[in-house]
């Protein structure tokens, strides 16, 4: 099958772009770019360099991907951006790749939704089915684990660790660490409890429910220091979701939101 590109396309001749991907009018794909099968380039569509991008993603128009960082220190050196599969990268989206100053590699796992005007900046590492809704601001070198929900005009301070299972709410000023399926709001942001309510969605048993929030009382609610309340959490034998939780805690570096 002969790729669809349409004829005002400009293509870098070292570009790689798989039998039945299709290229909107207009659009720029720059140099050392790869292309997997299925996925859709719309019109007026920028990918910049260094970009390896996978199987049956969509990228809608005016959507600027690959560009250079956004970062005074970057002076050229040859970084990358990754996106895996399945993912749906919205108008006006803007995904930077990486720096020396990090792994040099942006990274966007698969099954992701980036709404209209989202910016993922140099260095992040995103999981896999994310949402982030419109105009969600992500600046560098923050993580993002599975299934977490970033909502709409959040900011994301860098290198924050933003946990599995999470809903920031939106317009939240993200400063600090958010460890697994805790809920957000504010500026700056402040826990409002866990996502029961995804948990239940997602088939979670009722005694897994009860020891989530039984082991968020113990961080949020009993005034023990982190470590001691991590030590009472790791000594109730504790279940893969748990477990989960604890270990968003331990991975923290900016200190977690409490």
């Amino acid at each position: 099958m002969v790729a669809q590109i349409h004829p005002t396309a400009v293509i870098h001749e070292s570009a790689k772009i798989a039998d039945d991907v299709s290229v909107g009018a207009f659009s720029v794909i720059g140099p050392n770019v790869s292309i997997d099968s299925g996925t859709q380039i719309s019109p007026h569509v920028v990918i910049a360099r260094n970009t390896r991008i996978g199987k049956d993603n969509r990228i809608f128009q005016f959507a600027s991907v690959g560009e250079d960082p956004q970062d005074l220190k970057y002076a050229g050196e040859e970084t990358w951006l990754e996106i895996g599969d399945r993912n749906q990268i919205r108008e006006c989206c803007t995904l930077h790749r990486g720096t020396s100053h990090d792994k040099g590699l942006t990274r966007i796992g698969n099954d992701n939704l980036l709404m209209a005007y989202t910016h993922v900046a140099h260095d992040c590492q995103f999981g896999n089915d994310i949402v982030l809704s419109t105009q969600a601001t992500i600046a560098g070198h923050v993580t993002i684990d599975d299934h977490a929900i970033v909502g709409g005009l959040v900011g994301i301070h860098q290198f924050c660790r933003i946990g599995s299972y999470t809903m920031l709410g939106g317009g939240s000023i993200i400063l600090k660490d958010v460890p697994a399926y805790i809920m957000t709001g504010g500026n700056p942001a402040e826990t409002f409890g866990m996502n029961y309510e995804g948990m239940k969605r997602r088939g979670y048993s009722k005694e897994t429910i009860a020891s989530l929030k039984e082991a968020y009382k113990v961080v949020y609610r009993k005034n023990l220091t982190l470590e001691k309340a991590i030590e009472t959490l790791e000594a109730s034998e504790p279940s893969p979701e748990l477990s989960l939780f604890i270990e968003s805690i331990k991975l923290s570096t900016r200190g977690i939101l409490r």
